[in-house]
């Protein structure tokens, strides 16, 4: 739990039902839309043209509801003590904006030096920071709830400043350097303002209000005994919903070119885990602790796919290999992150732990939290 000494005990003896088979229920999800998307002719072009401003009404409910019980959760009177961490933004920022796109660049021209479409679909992703899944991870992970609500804002903020002119130097100019292909990238600020305002902004807002508003009529330990857990399950009915569509977007052609899939899965699954376990080192020797070193993990390693797949759409297409790349990218990162959780989990020995502050938050059924 954030901020307090972890409990004694397996893992898996303290998730609730619905976080202890998450795996299998994704797993589910994923053959749930694979499944629709090939047998249901048009089903992924019906699904693509349910768009208000260019943004996928489906994709943008799943993520919404997901975000939205997470973010209730958060303490925001609590935020000051992560903005006057300076380790903690520091690290964040190198990783997230440096470390990030350089390695997912180098990666994909590793693996993929022949298929350029799909070569320049990860260099994408890599540059599209986390702002949505990575809650999930990191709440299920038991991090610090604030410090992610933190560090997800300050990575958006960058994500509008920075993506365009990250994407024309990693397909253009350091190509052209080193005597590589390069790709122009057409795409303006306020289209990636508005991915984080729809996708971070609507829920935390919400989330906020229903806090604010909660603790105001009903008193904190209503909020956090009563209102929580009745929320708390729907995070991951969006994170479900939200997969299904995914792959029902891309069944077909996910299905059609398994050979392309597993050569765009390779570099990501080296991505994910390079940058996992480099920040979860790199917040230990900074002597961050548990929750604040998980938190650093979490969201160095998650990226703002829906972003990465609005852009892809945007400037190549629906059916081009740039956007099956994006897509390809939650479907790996979702069950290896997963699977990262329960090293995190396991890895808490290692960590000094330190003395609780607060009374531990209410474990309750669905509320992902351990």
């Amino acid at each position: 739990m954030s901020g307090t000494t972890a409990t004694a005990g397996p893992v898996a003896g303290r998730l609730s039902f619905l976080d202890r088979f998450l795996a299998v229920w994704i797993v589910f999800a994923m053959a749930a839309g694979l499944g629709l998307g090939r047998l249901v002719p048009g089903l992924g072009d019906g699904l693509a043209k349910i768009t208000v401003t260019d943004v996928s009404l489906p994709i943008a409910l799943g993520l919404l509801v997901m975000m939205y019980p997470v973010l209730a959760k958060v303490r925001y009177d609590r935020l000051d003590t992560v903005t006057h961490d300076r380790r903690l933004l520091t690290l964040s920022l190198i990783l997230n904006w440096i470390v990030g796109p350089a390695l997912m660049f180098a990666l994909a021209w590793v693996f993929l030096p022949d298929l350029p479409e799909y070569r320049t679909g990860l260099i994408i992703v890599g540059l599209a920071r986390c702002i949505a899944m990575v809650i999930i991870w990191n709440d299920l992970a038991c991090g610090d709830r604030e410090a992610a609500a933190d560090l997800v804002a300050l990575n958006s903020v960058f994500q509008v400043i920075a993506f365009a002119a990250l994407g024309w130097f990693y397909l253009n100019v350091l190509p052209g350097w080193l005597g590589l292909e390069q790709t122009a990238l057409d795409v303006s600020v306020w289209e990636i303002a508005r991915s984080v305002l729809i996708f971070l902004g609507i829920p935390l807002l919400a989330g906020f209000l229903t806090r604010r508003l909660g603790e105001k009529t009903k008193g904190r330990t209503w909020y956090e005994t009563k209102l929580i857990p009745r929320i708390g399950p729907f995070a991951l009915y969006g994170l479900l919903f939200t997969i299904v569509v995914l792959c029902a977007l891309q069944g077909e052609a996910i299905t059609s070119k398994p050979l392309d899939v597993v050569r765009i899965a390779l570099p990501l699954l080296v991505y994910f885990a390079v940058m996992w376990a480099g920040s979860m080192a790199a917040g230990r020797a900074a002597g961050l602790g548990y929750p604040k070193a998980t938190t650093l993990a979490f969201t160095a390693a998650g990226n703002n796919f829906e972003l990465a797949i609005a852009v892809a759409i945007a400037t190549f297409g629906a059916t081009s290999g740039q956007a099956l790349a994006g897509v390809v990218g939650p479907l790996i990162e979702v069950p290896v992150l997963i699977g990262l959780v329960y090293v995190a989990l396991a890895a808490r020995r290692f960590f000094l732990q330190p003395t609780p502050s607060a009374p531990p938050a209410v474990s309750t059924e669905g509320s992902a939290r351990v």
